[in-house]
């Protein structure tokens, strides 16, 4: 082999060794890890208790941010536009993520182009809550009650266009009855107009569901997906019921900026699964009503595109957008 030749070679594998190593020691700084909605809600307990987990495997800080608003959006918006090394990470939903550029014209950002897949972390379903003194205890006397009413029946959601709202929009087409979804600005106004019978039901999240109807505060007529959740077994799913249709559940995914190097989505990878299979993890993640995922980054990548085109056909069903 000629001189030139043999320098060309050992000139590039010095290039794949330098680019190897950069993130070999990857990560030497704490990572930002945001998500979009307030401290105690579903959301913030998966990014805090995975957070604390993968500070533990990766050897640096894992520090949760809170940037809560427009669903999920402004955090959303926020890591898209950070720098892409791998230190910037977000907590994503499917509201933020699949539904928004479904529902909003002028969105900010354009997820399956802006963001890097790292793992799909956690499933959630949801269950169709009523005030606890609410005069119908089965879904059938819902759907009879509303089919009836002379007035539209007011369903609680927490935003325009996340999935209780269009949770309900099924519902009301597979039972064939008229609803008018009001739309609250926090979890926490939603909860309160849920529980002092301001409006006659709302789909909530297991995680959330499950405390409140181990108060007494609400009651529960049936659960979306395929099996009853573990935490809350005496609640029907609606296929039990007769309305498969009523179908859809929320998921939770870890992503970086695009252009993220591979070697760090690689780690981030391998570490946020490890941390999602702690036992400790796992314990407290299923105790507030969540299935662990943990998948590839190649898998979590096919979930975006088959999810958009599922809530592109809900969204169109219902006409809604919001701007």
């Amino acid at each position: 082999m000629k001189l030139k030749s043999i320098s060309r070679v050992l000139f590039a594998a010095a290039l794949s060794f330098a680019a190897s190593t950069a993130f070999a020691a990857f990560p030497e700084q704490p990572i930002r890890l945001t998500v979009g909605f307030p401290a105690g809600t579903g959301p913030d307990i998966v990014a805090r208790t995975v957070g604390d987990q993968m500070s533990q495997e990766l050897g640096q800080p894992v520090v949760v941010e809170n940037k809560a608003g427009a669903g999920g959006q402004i955090a959303a918006y926020s890591v898209a536009r950070g720098t892409p090394n791998g230190y910037n990470i977000l907590l994503g939903e499917v509201g933020s993520i699949s539904i928004s550029p479904e529902t909003t014209a002028n969105l900010s950002y354009k997820p399956i182009e802006e963001f890097e897949p790292i793992t799909e972390a956690v499933r959630t379903n949801f269950v169709l809550v009523t005030p606890a003194d609410s005069p119908y205890k089965t879904l059938a006397e819902f759907v009879k009650a509303a089919k009836e009413s002379t007035d539209e029946f007011n369903i609680a959601t927490f935003g325009a266009g996340t999935p209780g709202h269009f949770g309900a929009e099924m519902l009301a087409e597979a039972g064939g009855f008229k609803i008018v979804p009001i739309h609250y600005r926090s979890t926490g106004d939603a909860v309160t107009a849920i529980m002092s019978g301001q409006v006659q039901g709302a789909f909530v999240t297991t995680s959330m569901a499950a405390p409140q109807l181990a108060g007494g505060k609400m009651g529960a007529l049936a659960i979306t997906g395929a099996e009853r959740a573990k935490m809350l077994s005496q609640v029907p799913t609606f296929k039990e019921l007769g309305m498969p249709d009523v179908d859809f559940g929320a998921w939770f995914a870890f992503f970086a900026p695009k252009g993220t190097p591979d070697a760090a989505l690689n780690v981030l990878n391998e570490k946020t699964i490890a941390a999602l299979q702690a036992e400790k993890v796992r314990k407290v993640l299923e105790d507030s009503g969540f299935v662990i995922v943990g998948s590839s980054r190649e898998d979590l990548s096919s979930l975006l595109v088959s999810e958009q085109r599922r809530w592109s056909e809900v969204v169109k069903k219902t006409g809604f957008k919001i701007n």
